[in-house]
């Protein structure tokens, strides 16, 4: 059941499963083996990514319903492929659309669901005692009722209570005797009773430790994988879970009872800090941001991190370690969008301390400075304590955890500091506070670093994403080497991403950004010069400098291949795509505008700069230095594309392919990495591929990205022993260039498969607009193998390799990128 190769699709009420039917030939004669579905159950009316679920035991009408999906399925049978489904455990959506929660409205406590959502009923909040809390309300609950904005009404013979577009349940006239509290939505982070999806108050998580719970959200899907409409799921964030653990366990076995190794299973993991999966949750992988990570630090420069990190301080007046600003990022969050959560930690922690006889007197104001610490400086994203169990892989990040903690804390709360990574390493008489503390650090994490600090820290934008180390800016073919040797010994068979419905920057985008790092202070001295001879556009001092040079950056990493200077209306699309960017990353950044509260004249002025810049040419010298810089890097940018493409189909684990990214990918951060595919186009040249010489002539066109995916996954459907179970080797390089050559072989009994692909290629290509590598830029570089393999080029049977020393010239004179097999398709 492990997949060939998968193909992320994002469904919708206007991409519905009828759409992806039509498609289902094309992807067979792509090579695809699974259509890789996002979430599939019954979701908020509208909504464009199906995570808000309102009923986990139907599909969603809006994308065709059951029967659509089984048409779909029968669709893709008759093509010899299968279906995965993201299954969303950890959260519903807190709608009166979804039934379970109005159900809890009404009933609280005593509805069936009252259990089904992570509810703190015993509130310390007398208020909230008993109760829901509902942060709907515009201004406070008396402002609303003297404003009449509240108003008891008949609905389907029962009482109901209107506020404007909602209609909330009642068990009676008076609002004060509910079980919900309706509140200001500004308060909501400070008295919020139930733990919601990172800060979002119209997502509530679930309780997939309780039996009910995990039989209800599950029932479908299982009978789905029962008829064998599905093959396997893709399980939308483990590490909100109480048990991740135990949860994949129990999924596989609920799945299939009589075979539970059978379901293909995969987890959306954040890994960082040389973290890794761990082998007790049976899975089969992650879902990629690690390999995604992984391919986006070898094409990047370790060497030029230094130049870029300090140019990036002096330019913007933020921290030039990114540390320092993801640790002021996670105080800030803690105390803006997690205060109510923390508090529930810290009272939970409290009476852990008065069943423990050593803990001493720990006050709780001692303890929420303890924990705030502790979540300030967690490496990663959460720790595995369960009721049984205390991991030891957990114990150097506590460890770190805590010191951190100690060091940049008051000396006097050490000892209470010891006490809670005490309480995390060894076993308690409850676990209450452990799960509520794990269940804190990831969301934690993730708002603080991903939608927050990201946005803050330009050092160099390519490095900025889901699942990506900062701590590693660029690394060596040797590590990455080492890492896929890792990845084929523990999960062949996890998913390798390098785009996603959730990334910041498309493929291509990060693949051309990466080029900056081969020439640090030519760029520093650029951009810095661009911010200078922009001053013109700024209004009153704004936009900040520092958000000016992120901006530069996105503009010369996400200009369309075929969007020429003179293109007026090219230019007016563009700049409407970049001001979305702009728009989400000044409000996540947080520094100068919100989300909450968006500040209307920065944000005028920055959206007055680009349109100034880019549609309206008010400089248009500047203008035409920015687009020929463009054009300078673009070549060695796809270069960078086709190789990390190349390596996603042929490294240790399963590709997956984004919507769309069979040709170049140079979409922004969601909504704009979500927009419509032209599958049309795509299927054209699939059916009419061009010659390896028409591609590479054309290569800006897309053509030549999607042949190469078409060769590759050939091969895999020809040799599907040698990717699924093959050893992974990495080949020597030596010479003057050996450092910009990333080579290693895949075999499996008499089968092999040569791969290399160039590494900082900047210097290797013969012209900045042509994708060939100058056979003088090699200057005797050669590769060792270990024996004459009889290997033949991918694209050309007729050209083979011969002898144990190959000269990398001799790889790369037809194509700037190398697959040699003993089978070519």
């Amino acid at each position: 059941m492990i997949p060939r190769a998968t193909l992320r699709l994002q469904f919708h009420k206007d991409f519905t499963f009828a759409d992806a039917e039509r498609l289902v030939p094309y992807m067979a004669a792509l090579g695809i083996s699974h259509l890789y579905a996002s979430p599939i159950t019954a979701a908020r009316a509208g909504s464009l990514h199906g995570y808000d679920v309102i009923d986990p035991t139907r599909v969603n009408p809006e994308l065709g319903g059951e029967d659509g999906l089984k048409r779909l399925a029968d669709t893709l049978h008759r093509h010899g492929l299968g279906l995965i489904v993201d299954i969303v455990p950890n959260h519903m959506a807190a709608s009166l659309e979804n039934p379970w929660w109005v159900d809890v409205l009404r009933l609280g406590e005593a509805s069936r669901y009252a259990r089904f959502f992570d509810i703190d009923w015993e509130a310390e909040d007398p208020q909230l005692r008993g109760r829901v809390f509902l942060p709907l309300l515009g201004k406070p609950l008396h402002e609303a009722i003297a404003a009449r904005e509240l108003t008891v009404e008949e609905h389907e013979g029962r009482p109901s209570l209107r506020y404007y577009d909602h209609r909330l349940p009642m068990t009676g006239p008076d609002i004060d005797r509910q079980a919900y509290r309706l509140g200001w939505w500004r308060t909501a982070n400070d008295r919020i009773n139930w733990r919601r999806f990172f800060d979002i108050n119209d997502l509530v998580c679930l309780r997939m430790e309780d039996a009910e719970t995990f039989e209800a959200v599950h029932a479908l899907t299982a009978r789905l994988y029962a008829e064998r409409i599905i093959e396997g799921v893709r399980v939308d964030h483990i590490d909100g879970l109480t048990d991740p653990a135990s949860y994949c366990r129990k999924l596989r076995r609920r799945l299939d009872p009589d075979d539970p190794q059978r379901p293909y299973v995969v987890v959306e993991k954040i890994l960082l800090k040389g973290e890794s999966l761990p082998a007790d949750w049976e899975c089969d992988g992650t879902t990629g941001y690690d390999f995604m990570d992984q391919v986006s630090a070898l094409q990047h420069d370790p060497a030029a991190e230094p130049l870029l990190a300090t140019a990036w301080a002096k330019l913007s007046g933020r921290p030039a370690a990114f540390a320092e600003e993801e640790h002021q990022a996670r105080r800030e969050i803690i105390a803006r969008s997690f205060a109510a959560p923390l508090e529930a930690s810290v009272a939970a922690f409290e009476r852990l301390a008065r069943l423990d006889p050593e803990a001493g007197e720990v006050s709780r104001p001692a303890l929420r400075r303890a924990l705030t610490g502790m979540l300030v400086h967690f490496p990663i994203y959460r720790s595995y304590a369960t009721a049984t169990e205390r991991p030891v892989r957990d114990r150097p990040y506590l460890r770190h955890g805590a010191e951190a903690a100690k060091r940049t804390g008051r000396a006097s709360d050490a000892w209470v500091i010891d006490t809670l990574h005490r309480w995390m390493t060894e076993p308690t008489p409850d676990t209450t506070a452990i799960a509520r503390f794990q269940q804190l650090s990831a969301p934690v994490a993730a708002k603080s670093v991903e939608d927050t600090a990201f946005y803050r820290y330009g050092r160099l934008l390519s490095r900025n994403d889901v699942g990506f180390d900062l701590d590693r800016f660029g690394s060596s073919a040797a590590d990455f080497h080492q890492q896929m040797e890792g990845r084929r010994e523990s999960f062949p068979h996890g998913l390798l991403a390098t785009a996603t419905h959730d990334h910041k920057r498309g493929e291509d985008v990060r693949a051309r950004l990466a080029v900056l790092s081969e020439q640090p202070q030519a760029w520093i001295d650029r951009v810095t010069h661009w911010i200078e001879a922009s001053a013109g556009l700024r209004r009153d001092g704004l936009p900040d400098k520092g958000d000016i040079a992120m901006l530069m950056q996105m503009i010369v990493g996400a200009w369309p291949l075929d969007l020429l200077l003179s293109d007026t209306a090219g230019r007016a699309a563009f700049s409407q795509r970049l001001a979305g960017w702009q728009e989400k990353a000044l409000r996540e950044a947080k520094l100068r505008s919100d989300w909450s509260d968006p500040d209307q004249t920065y944000e005028t002025a920055a959206r007055s700069f680009l349109q100034r810049l880019l549609v309206e040419e008010a400089e248009p010298d500047l203008l035409a230095e920015i687009y020929a810089f463009i054009q300078s890097i673009a070549g060695a940018g796809a270069l960078n594309g086709l190789a990390q493409t190349v390596l996603k189909l042929t490294a240790p684990g399963v590709p997956d392919l984004y919507q769309g990214c069979d040709y170049w990918d140079f979409s922004l951060v969601d909504p704009d990495n979500r927009r419509p595919v032209d599958f049309e186009r795509r299927r054209k040249s699939l059916d009419a591929p061009p010659t390896r010489d028409e591609a590479l002539a054309h290569w800006r066109d897309g053509r030549l990205k999607q042949l190469v995916i078409a060769r590759l996954l050939a091969l895999r459907r020809g040799l599907p022993e040698l990717f699924a179970s093959g050893d992974y080797e990495p080949v020597p390089v030596s010479g003057p260039m050996a450092d910009h050559v990333v080579a290693f072989l895949r075999r499996y009994r008499d089968q092999a498969l040569l791969v290399a692909v160039p590494r900082l290629p900047l210097v290797l290509l013969t012209s900045p607009d042509a994708l060939i590598l100058d056979p003088a830029a090699w200057h005797g570089t050669t590769l060792m193998l270990p024996d004459a393999l009889g290997l033949a080029d991918m694209m050309d049977s007729a050209h083979r390799l011969a002898g144990e020393q190959i000269a990398a010239q001799t790889l790369f004179e037809r194509l700037p990128v190398a697959v040699f097999s003993t089978s070519p398709p």
